[in-house]
């Protein structure tokens, strides 16, 4: 099989590593393997992160991730390092200039989401003094451990809230994967190296 794998117990593949990885990881592509092994489901806190991974998920909607991922230093060039209070003051300019930069995806609604998101996540951390804040009491600063979803409860909520506050291309499936991403929902497969094997062989979580 390409990409140094082979089929493992029936379920996932071990790779040439050593390593198995939940199956949506693609071994051909070297971004969404240090992806998937230091990020996603990894508990973030760093406002920053938190700020960039919410718009790069906007910018993901009908597209798949992988497409979103190769393009991410593009985008990190292109929006000023996803620094939200510059973002927030991008003039219709800058918006129109966004849309003919290649290095990016140029959808116009979701360029325009960016500074309308920034201008909302600015006020949420002036509000509650971070989004880290914000993000993490939906959950009592615990994460959550669930497989085999696109949407809860969680993240309708979440979704909801934002929406009220005018955010835009946060609906309950792009909040869902938002959640996964930083690490408020844990939801790597079973077999997966990023869980843990106890002595009997089972898979637990960390």
């Amino acid at each position: 099989m390409d990409g140094g794998v082979e089929m493992v117990a029936e379920k996932l593949l071990t790779w040439a590593d050593g390593r198995r990885r939940c199956r949506w990881c693609n071994p051909q592509n070297p971004l969404y393997i240090a992806y998937h092994d230091e990020e996603w489901g990894v508990p973030c806190h760093d406002d920053q992160r938190l700020f960039e991974m919410l718009i790069l998920e906007g910018f993901q909607a009908g597209l798949s991730w992988e497409c979103v991922l190769n393009k991410r230093e593009g985008f990190r060039e292109a929006f000023d390092g996803f620094d939200a209070s510059v973002i927030a003051c991008y003039s219709d300019e800058k918006l129109e200039e966004l849309r003919r930069d290649p290095r990016i995806i140029r959808n116009r609604l979701k360029i325009k989401a960016a500074r309308t998101n920034a201008r909302v996540f600015l006020a949420i951390r002036e509000e509650w003094g971070s989004f880290d804040a914000y993000l993490w009491h939906w959950t009592k600063g615990q994460v959550i451990y669930e497989w085999n979803q696109t949407r809860s409860p969680l993240s309708d909520q979440i979704s909801s809230d934002l929406k009220k506050r005018g955010m835009t291309f946060v609906g309950t499936t792009i909040i869902y994967a938002y959640l996964q991403a930083v690490g408020v929902i844990f939801s790597h497969e079973d077999g997966c190296w990023k869980c843990v094997q106890d002595d009997s062989g089972s898979t637990a979580v960390p």
